[in-house]
């Protein structure tokens, strides 16, 4: 199975939890020429009125400045590693099953498949279980 696998930056940023919130954040970006890959937004149970949404990439100076103009912020808590390849029964489970078996509790994981494509984001509590789930699924390919 051939993965393709990288570190990724997610940012992230508070949104208005009414019709058009999540609208201002990605309208914001698509001015200053973003192409997201990745957008998950979710309601924030705890601080009724608001939401949350998580994002990337953002590339470059003008994104940049036009992600933090819109209140968002390249997170300092969550690593991320992005995978994708060509699809197959339990490959989900293949990949937990390696990961866990090298000690590395992911803490949050999406995933879609598109044809015969899937795409994985996986988010991991530290710098260092990001790099070393980036070994593992290189040596999975």
């Amino acid at each position: 199975m051939a993965l393709e696998v990288s570190r990724v930056d997610i940012w992230a940023g508070s949104i208005k939890d009414r019709p058009g919130g999540l609208a201002e954040k990605l309208t914001a970006l698509a001015e200053a020429g973003a192409e997201l890959e990745y957008v998950m937004a979710r309601r924030a149970p705890h601080k009724p009125g608001t939401g949350v949404v998580f994002l990337t990439p953002v590339k470059g100076a003008r994104q940049s400045r036009a992600a933090k103009k819109a209140g968002l912020h390249k997170t300092k808590t969550l690593f991320a590693v992005r995978a994708e390849g060509r699809d197959k029964p339990g490959l989900g489970a293949q990949i937990s099953n390696a990961l866990a078996a090298r000690g590395i509790n992911v803490r949050g994981l999406s995933a879609s498949v598109v044809g015969k494509r899937f795409v994985m984001y996986l988010a991991l509590d530290s710098s260092s279980d990001a790099t070393k789930a980036l070994r593992i699924l290189k040596r999975m390919s």
